[in-house]
Formats: C-alpha cells, structure tokens, sequence
C-alpha cells in the first residue's frame, strides 16, 4: 500500500542518493538539490540549483504499461466498488550538474552519480524511511510497505529529446544533464470497498460447441399429413424446421422477440404450432418474418437457465388469413350492368399493424362464359380508432363501381397475400372456393 505522498517521497529519496554521491566526487562544496532549473533566479522562489553538485527535477509523469490496469474492473455491474482504487506510475527526473567546466566540475559529479546509480539502482525501504523522518510533511507516507522496491534506470535520450526537455525552461542555459526513470511508483485510493462473502461452491461446465443450423422452414396443416410440406405458412400451421445440431439441453424457437417452446425436438427437427396465445400484447403480423433456434444452457446452484447459442436467422412469408362481408351503399346500371358501391368489412388473423400497406383483390367467382372474369383492386387505407392502438383487427374498405356478384377475396398485406381455399372437386368445380363475399 502506498498513498498519494509517494511522489514526493521518492524525489527526495532519489535527492539524498544524489547528494551522497555528489558529496563523495571529490568536489569541494558538492551537493543535490531538488528545484527548477533556473538562470539567476529561481523565478522568485526560494531555492536555487547548486553552485557545484547535480540538481533533480521531476518533469514528467506517465502510467505504467505493465501496472496500469492492474485493478481492473475496480466496480461491479451495479456500481458498487469491487475492488480499492490502485494506479502505478513511472516517474521521469531530470538530472542537471553545475560546477566549474574549466576543472571539468559537472562532469566529475555525473561520473559518480551514474557509478552509484549502476551500483545500487533502488530506492530502498531504509532510504524511503530516513525520507519520512527528515520532513514532517512526509511522515504519514507509507511507500516502504510496497513489496516492491522502486527501480532507477537511465533514459536514453537523444539530442533532439534532451534539447525539448530543455526548452521548456524559458531563459535558462542549458547544463549538463541525463534522464532517469523511477519506475514504478503506486498510488492507493482511499475508497473503502464491501467484501463479497467467500466462494461456497464452484460449478465448471465444458460443452463443444454446436451452433444450431436451419436449412428449411416448411408447413404442416396437420401432423399426419406429411404431403401438405410447403405450403403457404398461416396461423394455426404446424411448422416445421429442419437442419442440424437444432437439438440442444434446453431449445427454443424464437420467432420476432417470442420465444416458443417446440412440440417436438430431434438433431434434425423441430415442430411447433404458430399459434397467436403465445405472442404478447397481438404482435404477430402477417409479412416476411424471421425465425432461430435458441439453446440455453442450464447451469449454477440451484440450475437456471443461461444465454447459449444462436442458429442463423431463417426467413418465411406468414400470410394473412381474412374473412369478408359486404354491405350495400348505393348502385346504378351501365350498360346493363349494374355498378356496386360496397362497404367490406375485412376480418384479419393476425392483427394488421397500422404502418402497413392493405390491398384488397376481388376476381369473379362465377364469370360469364362469353366473356373473361372480373378482377378488381383496391388500395386500402384505415385509421385505427385509437391514436394509441399499432394494430387493427378488423378494416372496412370502400370499393366502388364493382358488378354486382360473388367474389373470391385476397388481401395482401405488405406483399403477403392471403390464401384461398381449393374445392374438393376442382375439374367439375371452380378450383377455389373460399373466402368470398357477394357485391349487390
């Protein structure tokens, strides 16, 4: 542990090794200090570097590389504090030596500087220590509890480093110096964090990796008719996937943002009914959907359910089924036809959600023999009857001028069109019988 003083307490540290090597050079008078580097003056504060000797400043401070996420993740999901606050730092000095040049003073100093630091090149927990006792201030410093001593080496700087270093101190002559980093300094918070009781149990699960595979999405109108695969998929079918792997601890079909439990599971199947009680608040919609097969994994003391694999997302057409009735508004005769304006009531399953588009198709059922059968089409637009409502279950649309007569009806509802029911004999019998509606 070592508190926010760590900083100080090694420069002055690192100033007393100075200045034991500065005093043994063999130069009169040789000391360290521990200011700015200055000309004349210390820009009006007390404190000068030294007539002969080495002066120590600290420049610059950099995180860690090796410490710096060292206490990582410091918080939990919910924002309480996991861990105390713990950041490591390296500390950049900058050693400048002064004395006379003629007797090569500076150069003497830093000789036996460097000699000390390569000899011993820690600081250690007796000199953090001697630190304390030396200034008051300091005395609550706690940087001799580190395990770790904290390690001098010298920077190798070049030229152009050393001269924008220097440039820094304005109007100040340049002095002979060398880098040298303290490395590496920890700084502890004073948060205090909850303990978490103690692991009681462990559970180690090792599963392969199997991602569930949909290759096909097909339709069942009943679970014995296997010949009614393939077609159009409405609500109340029996769906079919097949694939690989789609087997899994726990499986489930998700279709939109439900999750449906499957009727029947295998490796290479998996049924269920698409049926509206298991989609909340009517959200179904008749277009393009897309489905996966989810696994989950069971696991913990007492098992619950965990997030597992995903399969592809496969893509179906869900047409919408509707049911019609007319009610007559008004009608005229044109050249022996007679023109119907009708109200139709269109009953949907699913529900149509408000932003989508409604096209409503009419073909004769009956046509005449001695001319084609009529078709007509009508682009529906509604309203629901509240500003809050996203889906209607019922719309009436307006068709005008349409011959009088029995109609099919499809409704197609962003692209997906609804089905019409074949006839039992369709070479004596129209080949599609339902739904219908009568214009008159």
């Amino acid at each position: 542990m070592s508190n926010f003083l760590s900083i100080a307490t090694v420069t002055e540290a690192f100033r007393q090794v100075l200045n034991e090597a500065a005093t043994s050079s063999g130069v009169s008078g040789a000391s360290a200090t521990a200011v700015r580097p200055t000309s004349g003056t210390n820009n009006g504060q007390p404190g000068n570097p030294p007539v002969a000797g080495v002066n120590i400043y600290l420049y610059q401070v950099t995180p860690n590389g090796t410490f710096r996420n060292v206490d990582a993740p410091t918080r939990r999901n919910d924002g309480t504090l996991l861990t105390p606050t713990r950041s490591a730092y390296d500390l950049h000095y900058l050693l400048s030596f002064y004395g006379s040049d003629v007797n090569l003073e500076p150069q003497r100093i830093m000789g036996n500087v460097i000699r000390v630091l390569h000899s011993v090149p820690v600081l250690t927990h007796k000199r953090v220590e001697s630190v304390k006792m030396s200034f008051p201030f300091l005395a609550t410093s706690n940087l001799e509890t580190e395990v770790d001593t904290v390690k001098l080496s010298m920077l190798p700087l070049n030229l152009e480093e050393l001269s924008k270093i220097w440039s820094v101190f304005f109007q100040t002559t340049y002095s002979l110096s060398v880098a040298f980093q303290a490395s590496v300094v920890f700084i502890d918070g004073t948060e205090i964090s909850s303990p978490a009781l103690p692991v009681n149990s462990r559970n180690v699960y090792v599963r392969p990796f199997e991602q569930p595979q949909i290759d096909q999405i097909l339709s069942q109108k009943s679970p014995t008719d296997d010949a009614l695969l393939n077609q159009p998929i409405v609500v109340g079918d029996r769906i079919v996937l097949t694939g690989k792997q789609l087997e899994g601890e726990v499986t489930y079909v998700r279709l939109g943002t439900t999750d449906i439990v499957p009727l029947n599971i295998s490796d290479s199947q998996v049924s269920f009914i698409l049926d509206m009680p298991p989609f909340a608040a009517q959200s179904l919609r008749a277009g393009v959907q897309g489905l996966q097969v989810i696994h989950r994994l069971m696991m913990g003391t007492p098992e619950t359910e965990h997030v597992g694999v995903e399969s592809n997302v496969a893509a179906f057409v869900l047409r919408p089924l509707v049911l019609a009735s007319a009610v007559s508004i008004s009608n005229h005769v044109v050249d022996s036809v007679t023109l119907c304006t009708d109200d139709v009531t269109l009953n949907f399953t699913p529900r149509v959600g408000v932003k989508q588009k409604v096209v409503l198709l009419l073909n004769e059922f009956n046509p005449p023999s001695s001319g084609p059968a009529r078709a007509y089409r009508f682009d529906v637009s509604f309203t629901p009857p509240s500003p809050s409502d996203t889906s209607v279950a019922s719309i009436v649309a307006r068709v005008e001028d349409v011959a009088a007569g029995d109609y099919l009806v499809r409704v197609q509802i962003d692209g997906a069109e609804s089905p019409l029911d074949p006839g039992t004999d369709p070479v004596n019998a129209p080949f599609f019988v339902n739904p219908k509606v009568t214009i008159l």
